[in-house]
């Protein structure tokens, strides 16, 4: 897409796209630099945030001996929750509150960036838990000011945390993911060192590389930003705007990248360009959708993950049911993309070449067939489940997981075509088992 692209708005809709990121460092060994950045940003408190297994790691001495070495005064946090819910939110912003450093760092993949910026923002802008959270499940309110310094480093090539101003969790009441979508939140800086990811499981990379994938390919295909209904005033631009040009970029390298490197960083943990490329991938990806929003894939993900019974995947931690936020996604893409591609083929089909496809001699009316496809054959190359049944999940389940979906209306009408009750039903509904 160009500007060009873009007929002039209709009356009510936006002519105009904002570009908003993290600064961000990039290459190995830029781990090391936290201290200094910290520093630089006038810190002298500063909380560190992890989960128990990279506190476990050497990353994390890593980053912890830089923010000494630069004189910090460092109080970690060590119970991040995989897979946030409200109550875990609520520890950890209880902690921000107790210990008030003025400043931020989170070493992990999402779940730690989600965790760390919510609690930066219920200790500097105290509020009920869902004063913040989006619309309709929470009351959608304002973030009233700017937040403390937050220094993002992930050590996961996926979920884009540590350049969005998103922070999603399960909300345990409703059995439903749901999220906080603000520029406040969005970290500071960003530290993205692809030594971090060296150590991580095969199955860890799949799935946190097909969220990458699902991030370029649903902001590529998002409504455009010209179709989004003009804010009431310019600085309540929101941040699923999307597609536009600047996001068309990056998702078109991260799927041109993902399609070379996705399969290899899985399988060969030793290829230290692979799992390089996945983490760029990634930073370009997370940049995109920062600025574009993605849609159907991940509004389904939401309820296919908060409703999960007995599933536990191998490679992650032990102990309760669990459908990683990659794995959630990319089971509903597929299906979803089949739906989306008659309203732009030629996007659906360039997505498919990208990542690896062969689309000579395809036309529009193919275009649905042929992402899906190259998209299933990506998840039986990476170990994916076949569909959600593989999850657990059942024809019985589908009026729950569309329940449950439906309230995602923040990433549903960023969709090309619209996402009613009865078409998530049909989508949960072919995605229940894809070969």
């Amino acid at each position: 897409m160009s500007c060009c692209d873009v007929p002039i708005p209709a009356d009510g809709c936006d002519g105009a796209f904002t570009i908003d990121s993290s600064r961000v460092t990039f290459g190995r060994g830029c781990l090391a630099e936290v201290g200094d950045r910290a520093a630089a940003l006038g810190l002298r408190r500063v909380a560190l945030f992890t989960d128990p297994r990279v506190g476990a790691l050497p990353v994390f001495a890593t980053a912890y001996d830089s923010l000494i070495a630069a004189g910090l005064d460092v109080v970690t946090y060590t119970d991040v929750h995989v897979e946030p819910t409200d109550a875990s939110f609520a520890d950890a912003a209880r902690f921000a509150r107790e210990c008030s450093p003025d400043g931020y760092v989170s070493l992990g993949g999402g779940s730690v960036i989600d965790t760390c910026k919510a609690a930066n923002l219920y200790a500097t802008h105290p509020a009920d838990l869902l004063a913040y959270v989006n619309a309709p499940i929470g009351e959608g309110r304002g973030v009233p000011g700017p937040l403390r310094p937050h220094i993002a480093c992930p050590t996961t090539a996926g979920t884009g945390s540590e350049v969005t101003g998103i922070a999603i969790f399960d909300l345990l009441a409703l059995k439903a993911k749901t999220g906080i979508a603000s520029h406040a939140l969005r970290p500071t800086e960003a530290l993205v060192d692809p030594a971090c990811t060296a150590t991580l499981p095969p199955e860890v990379v799949a799935a946190a590389g097909l969220d990458v994938l699902s991030h370029a390919l649903e902001s590529y295909t998002a409504r455009p930003y010209g179709r989004r209904r003009a804010p009431e005033r310019p600085s309540l631009r929101p941040m699923s705007q999307g597609a536009n040009p600047w996001s068309d970029m990056g998702c078109r390298e991260a799927l041109r990248i993902l399609g070379q490197s996705l399969e290899r960083a899985v399988h060969d943990a030793s290829d230290s360009s692979a799992r390089e490329d996945m983490m760029w991938a990634a930073t370009l990806a997370g940049i995109a959708f920062g600025n574009a929003g993605v849609h159907a894939p991940h509004g389904m993900a939401y309820a296919v993950a908060g409703l999960v019974r007995d599933f536990r995947p191998s490679g992650y931690p032990a102990g309760e049911p669990l459908v990683p936020h990659g794995m959630a996604v990319i089971v509903n893409a597929p299906s979803a993309f089949r739906f989306t591609a008659e309203v732009s083929p030629a996007r659906h089909l360039e997505g498919a070449r990208l990542l690896g496809a062969d689309t000579r001699g395809a036309g529009a009316t193919d275009a649905g067939e042929v992402l899906a496809g190259q998209l299933i054959r990506i998840m039986r190359a990476v170990g994916m489940p076949n569909g959600l049944s593989a999850l657990g999940y059942t024809e019985d389940d589908v009026a729950a997981l569309t329940e449950g979906a439906h309230p995602q209306q923040r990433l549903l009408q960023n969709a090309p075509r619209e996402m009613s009750k009865p078409v998530l039903a049909q989508l949960f509904r072919q995605a229940l088992r894809y070969w």
